[in-house]
């Protein structure tokens, strides 16, 4: 079933949710159990989990970093979407790093900055 993908939709239904948990990313050579993500490049496997996950498979990580994820259903195909995002945080100077699921999208942002990220989302949404 394909998602949203007209953009001014996908950016007024976005519905930003701030997940409570400190995030991570490692690079590692072994299996870690867990993890929301993993990518696997010519370096190394790259984990993404919680602070938590990996410091109980004694990976210790920082920065941490704060996953939003975007609530709208929206498709792999969509134009516009991630550029919109990395723009509008961009422009409050704040990093993203954006993981695509099947059915949402996921920035990951500072996490210090998580609330700001928040409110430059929400306020995207709102335009």
């Amino acid at each position: 079933m394909a998602g949203e993908a007209d953009l001014a939709v996908l950016l007024r239904s976005m519905q930003p949710e701030l997940h409570a948990a400190a995030y991570g990313y490692a690079v590692t050579d072994r299996a870690v159990v867990g993890v929301f993500a993993q990518v696997a490049e010519a370096e190394g496997m790259t984990v993404i989990a919680t602070i938590q996950v990996l410091q109980a498979h004694g990976i210790v990580v920082e920065p941490a970093w704060a996953r939003i994820s975007l609530t709208v259903h929206s498709d792999l195909a969509a134009v516009g979407l991630t550029a919109a995002i990395a723009q509008a945080l961009a422009a409050t100077g704040i990093s993203a790093n954006v993981v695509a699921g099947f059915y949402h999208d996921h920035v990951f942002v500072p996490w210090e900055r998580r609330l700001d990220a928040m409110a430059a989302l929400r306020g995207l949404s709102d335009a």
